[in-house]
């Protein structure tokens, strides 16, 4: 493919990134939206990426071997060394009914999103490579020992998490420190806080989707929490009030709440005067923190739909962190607020339940 090529195709791919981005993660795209141009673009491109790459592991109708094929494959054709059409075209074919109708559109236009990804500098391409290669090879490997049993343990826990979430954390910060000067002299302090950031938001996605995982046949809590407490993960049921899973769901909230805290400190190491990155992260971490409440006050939630954080509640967070973008005392005073009664590190004795 020529350089002309890449230049005339580039506006409508943009277009349809833009569009696409709104149909398969509308709240995602409202963040990324409040990044610079340039960034936005990338970003964007990048959460495209790993769409696709987490649409293969969630399709039912694929077996381990071939979710294994297309998951190489994916990441040889975001490197560059793979053609992408017959790869959306055979993926495509593949998909069921449980691949909704944004991401199978989104699988098919593989081609148009590969485009933009190789209109990107060096470094940037170099950062989204490595984001998708690394989850998607981690995504098969806890793929093939995947169960209502759950995991052995929170090493593995963390390690989920660091392939399917942490490494994004990476690939931002990757991201912020080519786009400033100032965010790269930071880039050490930055790295691990964005990973626990990264783990902070997946852990949250796994404590909502406990029970619709559960019912695909998968989950991901570690069973040597709840085992502590006498309670075997397979035994669960929705709705239940079993007081070893409600103790083993309160460590687990705690250890959430110490990520998001993570990601706090992520956030106001960012220079003040770009609001548009750290609104972008602010967002995110304030809905994070309004479903971690609801979780923590209703274990015995039956469905994600039960915890989900409403509409109204996610503008008001954009709001008032907006409002607040540019102060660290005022940041951190909010999230001491929202967090109050939780368990973990932030938690304090003069504002606990």
């Amino acid at each position: 493919m020529t350089a002309s090529h890449l230049s005339s195709s580039a506006p409508s791919d943009i277009a349809y990134q833009t569009k696409v981005l709104e149909g398969v993660a509308r709240t995602f795209a409202l963040t990324i939206a409040q990044l610079p141009r340039h960034l936005c673009e990338a970003v964007g491109n990048a959460y495209l990426l790993c769409r696709i790459a987490d649409t293969i592991e969630d399709e039912p109708a694929l077996s381990l071997a071939q979710k294994q094929a297309f998951s190489r494959r994916f990441a040889e054709i975001v490197a560059g060394r793979e053609d992408p059409v017959p790869f959306a075209r055979e993926l495509g074919h593949r998909l069921s009914s449980s691949t909704s109708d944004h991401e199978a559109n989104l699988v098919a236009n593989t081609p148009r999103v590969i485009r933009i990804t190789q209109r990107f500098t060096l470094a940037q391409r170099h950062a989204i490579c490595r984001c998708v290669r690394i989850m998607s090879h981690g995504m098969v490997e806890f793929q093939r020992n995947a169960s209502t049993e759950g995991l052995r343990d929170l090493a593995q826990l963390d390690r989920y998490c660091y392939h399917v979430a942490g490494v994004v954390g990476e690939t931002l910060t990757a991201l912020f420190c080519n786009h400033s000067e100032e965010i790269d002299r930071r880039r050490e302090d930055l790295l691990p806080l964005s990973v626990s950031f990264g783990q902070g938001l997946q852990m949250i996605n796994i404590l909502k989707d406990l029970w619709e995982d559960r019912r695909r046949g998968v989950c991901w809590l570690p069973r040597d929490v709840f085992r502590s407490s006498g309670l075997e993960l397979g035994s669960l049921s929705p709705g239940t009030a079993d007081p070893a899973f409600v103790e083993g769901l309160r460590e687990l909230v705690a250890i959430t709440h110490n990520h998001l805290a993570d990601g706090l400190r992520f956030i106001v190491s960012l220079p003040t005067h770009e609001t548009g990155i750290r609104r972008s992260c602010l967002w995110p971490l304030a809905i994070a923190v309004l479903t971690l409440r609801r979780i923590y006050r209703k274990p015995t939630f039956r469905s994600g739909r039960e915890v989900k954080v409403s509409r109204r509640s996610v503008w008001a967070a954009a709001i008032l962190t907006s409002a607040l973008v540019r102060s660290n005392p005022a940041l951190n005073l909010l999230f001491k607020i929202f967090t109050c009664g939780l368990p973990g590190r932030a938690a304090t004795s003069d504002c606990r339940e």
